[in-house]
């Protein structure tokens, strides 16, 4: 096996053998062989709100600190945090269609991001539904070679 991500060794039986629950064999096949198409379509949808939402975001900076310097610092590792999300799930594309390890870790280190996101921004539905889908991933890593 190829050099485990970082925290993989750690999170993964807690996402797979000591989880909640498993999900069914079918749904996992399924979602190996159409989730990079969605990602993909789901890319191509977002990205006019995605360019929109770095040129409104760079001209709102300055004005998210009126708020006060707390509220400021987060909307930047917000907005920094989102590009970086965006980033790896558009390189974890080529490996996922291919079933490569390379495209499961991208989409992994995208998808703690998103965690860590949802933590900071203290949304605990966003960050129940990042576990879920974190726990999908892991589900469906033995897929990708």
């Amino acid at each position: 096996m190829a050099q485990p991500a970082v925290l993989e060794t750690e999170l993964a039986p807690y996402f797979t053998t000591k989880a909640p629950f498993q999900f069914p064999l079918n749904f996992r096949e399924g979602f190996v062989k159409y989730w990079p198409i969605v990602s993909l379509v789901l890319l191509i949808l977002a990205l006019p709100a995605i360019l929109a939402f770095l040129g409104l975001g760079v001209f709102f900076l300055p004005v998210s600190f009126i708020g006060g310097v707390g509220t400021g610092i987060g909307y930047t590792v917000g907005m920094i945090l989102s590009v970086i999300g965006l980033v790896l799930g558009a390189l974890a594309l080529p490996g996922l269609f291919n079933r490569k390890r390379s495209g499961w870790v991208f989409s992994y280190y995208a998808q703690l991001l998103s965690v860590l996101t949802s933590i900071l921004s203290f949304s605990i539905l966003g960050t129940l539904l990042a576990l879920l889908f974190l726990m999908l991933l892991f589900q469906v890593r033995e897929y990708y070679r």
